[in-house]
């Protein structure tokens, strides 16, 4: 396929896959009965609340706080 004609169905495509995301978000952002919704948070926003859970999270699971003091190796 010429470089050419591959490079023009790329950007058609694009092009199309661009209105078809707004659709979707205008229709997303408006309810059922026309009402708006909150409007969700970044992915920036939600990958922050997600590690800070997975650190809450791996804090309850270690086990009790003596085991996370220096101690000297074991020579036995």
């Amino acid at each position: 396929m010429n470089p050419e004609t591959h490079l023009s169905l790329h950007r058609l495509r694009s092009t199309e896959l661009r209105e078809r995301a707004a659709e979707f978000r205008t229709a997303r952002a408006a309810g059922p009965t026309g009402t708006r919704r909150p409007v969700r948070s970044s992915p920036r926003a939600l990958r922050t609340r997600l590690g800070w859970i997975l650190v809450e999270l791996g804090l309850h699971i270690l086990p009790g706080r003596e085991s996370l003091t220096c101690r000297p190796p074991r020579t036995v």
